[in-house]
């Protein structure tokens, strides 16, 4: 199985070579850097050898590749700290990757580069029931953060598909959303402080656990969602939330889509923020349930997955008429789960969803786009007829709350012709997107695969104010060059 995103394997390739060309006096990783990298670290935390750092030349957007010229871990601040001022004084790029489970090329290697591995720095610092704030390292595992959240009878709500796997400084890299974004927001709503390396080597502490700081710029809110291309993310202070004591989850199920847009409608206009309210059409339900075995029925022309959490009494209210709600928008049928366990279950389906279309066939094509909630019935109708009208096999689920879908194409990228239908009904996509008022990505950031369309969406002041950033930090475009853009 591979994935891609939105540029082809062929365009995403040659916008990495670029990047690395592109970056002012760059070089590569060379024997003498790799020396004084194995006396700041230990030679065992020094990979150079093909076999050793072929893992690390690509991430969860598997159809680009390139190969570093080498690849450390470091297990402090202070190491990455030294990492990044050697790498520096040699003149080498520097790509920073937790698990490499990005889907928009975020992590991909410049050829030759030097690549920080920060998984390792996996210490669950602190729990400050006090305070409701958790620290943790860069490299701690999404799932693990909430996990010992639980234990304190507290909730980090940021859920992304990935978060058995992903490392929390990901998240905060790439600002991260999930199947909770509707009621809880995204990452950045839980950032209260960073430890940040900065391009030139230096250690800087942004934030705090403070509820309240107006002194001075927000600058931790400028390396969340920066891609890595600001600076190196060590550390992280959270906030966390006084756990729900009650969940009920529900399954709607639909004969088209507009019925399912108009109960989402209908819920939001009753004044009712559901934490999830998600949807997979009909190719993605027949997919998980020939995947998960989970009893769906794959008639149907929308599955919706609807959650309600808090205290039972307004649970039971509210899942009450989340149901109601449904059967009169044109719901076929509505049903709650028995129990936590059958909520988990129902849940599965739409986790599952990537997985269970990454089987059908040898190349997945993962899109991220979001229209206003308003739009998104003619997103999907537009989706449909795009594939349609291209010959394609697409599957769409996404987050139905807020706009943002998953285009998924299942297609085989050594057939030639049918790649050039995928890319040209991606670009269709992505115009249509953007005339909806919508953005090209909700919640995989744009790294390589976006970036053609991020200056299209953005306006040329915003782009230009966004690269000025960057050149202010970074002057010599060493970190993660040629991502989000080229300077």
């Amino acid at each position: 199985m591979q994935s891609a995103s939105l540029l082809s394997k062929r365009e995403c390739g040659a916008c990495a070579r670029r990047a690395a060309r592109q970056t002012a006096r760059v070089n590569s990783v060379t024997a003498d850097l790799v020396g004084k990298l194995r006396a700041l670290l230990a030679p065992d935390r020094v990979l150079m050898a093909d076999v050793d750092i072929l893992p690390y030349s690509f991430d969860g957007t598997a159809a680009l590749k390139q190969k570093p010229g080498a690849v450390v871990f470091p297990l402090t601040p202070e190491e990455v700290a030294a990492c990044v001022g050697a790498a520096r004084e040699a003149a080498v790029p520097v790509v920073t990757r937790g698990s490499g489970t990005g889907l928009s090329g975020g992590s991909v290697p410049v050829p030759g580069c030097l690549v920080v591995c920060l998984a390792r720095m996996d210490r669950l610092i602190e729990v400050d029931e006090k305070n409701l704030t958790l620290r943790a390292q860069c490299g701690v595992i999404t799932k693990e953060i909430d996990d010992a959240a639980a234990k304190a009878g507290l909730f980090y709500p940021p859920d992304p598909g990935s978060m058995k796997i992903s490392t929390i400084g990901g998240n905060v890299a790439e600002n991260s959303g999930g199947l909770r974004g509707l009621k809880y927001g995204v990452t950045r709503d839980y950032v209260m402080g960073l430890q940040v390396v900065l391009p030139d080597g230096t250690l800087a502490t942004l934030g705090n656990k403070c509820v309240k700081d107006v002194a001075g710029y927000s600058m931790k809110d400028l390396f969340i969602g920066s891609e890595g291309t600001l600076g190196i993310i060590t550390e992280v202070t959270l906030k966390l939330l006084p756990r729900p004591q009650a969940r009920r989850t529900m399954l709607a199920l639909y004969d088209s889509m507009e019925a399912a847009a108009e109960t989402i409608s209908a819920i939001i206009a009753a004044k009712i923020i559901p934490c999830t309210l998600e949807f997979l059409d009909r190719v993605t339900v027949e997919c998980v349930e020939d995947y998960a075995k989970i009893g769906l029925p794959v008639d149907v022309e929308a599955l919706v997955l609807m959650e309600t959490d808090g205290h039972p009494a307004v649970v039971e209210e509210e899942a009450a008429r989340i149901m109601d709600l449904a059967r009169q928008n044109g719901a076929r049928e509505v049903r709650a789960a028995a129990d936590e366990a059958e909520g988990a279950r129902l849940a599965a389906a739409r986790r599952n969803a990537f997985s269970a279309l990454a089987r059908v066939m040898p190349t997945t094509i993962l899109e991220d786009v979001t229209v206003p909630r308003s739009e998104l019935a003619a997103m999907v109708r537009f989706i449909r007829e795009c594939a349609r009208r291209h010959k394609l096999r697409v599957g769409t689920f996404g987050h139905l709350g807020d706009g943002n879908l998953h285009p998924t194409f299942l297609t085989n990228e050594r057939d030639t012709e049918e790649m050039h239908r995928v890319e040209t009904a991606l670009e269709e996509i992505v115009g249509e997107t953007l005339r909806l008022g919508g953005t090209v990505t909700g919640e995989h950031g744009v790294g390589l695969a976006k970036k053609a369309f991020i200056r299209r969406q953005l306006g040329e002041a915003s782009y230009e104010l966004m690269r000025s950033i960057k050149r202010a930090l970074d002057p010599q475009g060493l970190l993660n060059p040629g991502k989000i853009f080229d300077l």
